[in-house]
């Protein structure tokens, strides 16, 4: 039986997931990113995307989450998501929505900061939009 670690991933609104898994795949902002017990501490905000967290009966829990950050350690990692929702309830609807109001702060933005942070986030929700196709 695979070692298991505690992760927990948590949004504002509530606890998404706490328990016992085996690894976790994260959307981190330099890339994808795969934690397993033991691993070294390590830090990274997260880019829009899928959280999978391979539980030890071998089935996989899948969140979306839009951005945040993941703080991992050799016995735990939890997430602490802006916002966050079961990939089963993520529809294209809110994908749109959001995609809209960043399209919006672009169009609003005053400094080459706001614009290239509504540029980067409208990229990577398009890119999670090709994902659920």
């Amino acid at each position: 039986m695979a070692e298991t670690f505690t992760f927990e991933l948590v949004s504002p609104e509530r606890l998404l997931f706490s328990g016992e898994v085996v690894s976790v795949i994260a959307p981190g902002a330099a890339g994808e990113f795969e934690i397993l017990k033991g691993h070294a501490p390590f830090l990274s905000t997260l880019r829009p995307g899928f959280v999978k967290a391979k539980l030890a009966s071998g089935e996989t829990r899948s969140l979306f989450v839009q951005g945040g950050f993941a703080d991992a350690g050799p016995v735990g990692l939890t997430i602490l998501a802006e916002s966050a929702i079961p990939a089963e309830s993520l529809k294209r609807e809110t994908l749109e929505a959001s995609i809209a109001s960043f399209q919006d702060a672009l169009s609003h933005a005053h400094s080459d900061e706001s614009r290239y942070r509504a540029e980067t986030m409208i990229a990577q929700l398009r890119e999670v939009e090709a994902q659920i196709s």
